[in-house]
């Protein structure tokens, strides 16, 4: 498969604004950790190959084990994520996958009690963004390096 075209070539202004938007969601307060999650498992849902394999690499970097991104595609039945990542991987399928349903209440409830307003709106950008990026990786058929 070859990729159709790189974003950032042929329209940088549309590029510079995710960007933005990548360096906003970076700064704020979630860990480097808890982002990558977010990422991939967006990532996953969507099927986008070029952040999948991105957000595993930068996962590993940030300390993430093999077994905990090995199994987040079944987060649900794993052990080793704790209450706060499993509200945080709830939400981000939900907000992923919104085209199928409303947030739940419960999923949002769940939120509610580990993060305050302010958190839930940061952990909602982080969503959209890779949502973002995924729907320009998928369309532009951006393909990930292959690993030597």
């Amino acid at each position: 498969m070859d990729t159709r075209f790189q974003m950032h070539q042929i329209n940088p202004e549309s590029y510079k604004v995710m960007a933005e938007l990548e360096r906003y969601v970076s700064g704020t307060g979630q860990s480097p950790q808890l982002r990558e999650l977010i990422k991939i498992r967006a990532s996953q849902l969507n099927g986008c190959a070029f952040c999948i394999d991105m957000h595993t690499k930068d996962a590993r970097k940030q300390g993430e084990t093999e077994q905990r991104i090995y199994g987040l595609n079944a987060w649900r039945e794993a052990p080793f994520y704790t209450p706060e990542e499993r509200a945080v991987l709830a939400f981000t399928e939900a907000v992923t996958l919104i085209s199928e349903h409303q947030v739940p209440d419960d999923v949002y409830s769940e939120m509610q009690r580990y993060f305050d307003d302010k958190e839930i709106s940061e952990m909602l950008m982080q969503i959209i963004a890779i949502n973002a990026w995924n729907r320009i990786g998928i369309t532009t058929k951006l393909m990930p390096p292959v690993d030597d």
